[in-house]
């Protein structure tokens, strides 16, 4: 069930292709072993007001939330952050060195005790993806 939330300021829309990344972030999720790929979810939205530090207009950010059911250990968080994160770091090189631009993400368990189901996905995928 793991979810790959991107937050991104509207001034990054035209020097980023969001949905090549948001392709690039899940194939780095998958690579991982730690992220059933029939459960994984990424999805960007643009964030339209943005202030960020001194508040110039050319200031960027994505802000990724790596949302993962509990029960992994540390070594596999940590495994899978680093995958999603050199991902996107990677992607986003070109801005990070052209431009004023921030990166972060941050890894949170869903407490399964809160936590409520329901799909058919697994039922439209080979078998090799459940």
């Amino acid at each position: 069930m793991p979810h790959i939330v991107l937050e991104y300021s509207e001034n990054l829309e035209n020097r980023l292709d969001m949905g090549a990344l948001c392709h690039a972030l899940k194939d780095a999720a998958a690579s991982t072993g730690v992220f059933p790929p029939a459960g994984i979810r990424v999805r960007a939205h643009m964030a339209n007001h943005v202030v960020i530090a001194d508040g110039d207009p050319r200031h960027g950010f994505i802000d990724i939330t790596v949302r993962l059911g509990a029960g992994r250990d540390a070594a596999a968080k940590t495994r899978a952050t680093d995958a999603v994160f050199d991902a996107a770091s990677d992607f986003t090189s070109e801005v990070m060195a052209s431009t004023p631009f921030m990166l972060s993400l941050e890894l949170r368990e869903i407490d399964p005790e809160y936590s409520r189901k329901a799909s058919s996905i697994r039922d439209y995928l080979p078998p090799e993806m459940h």
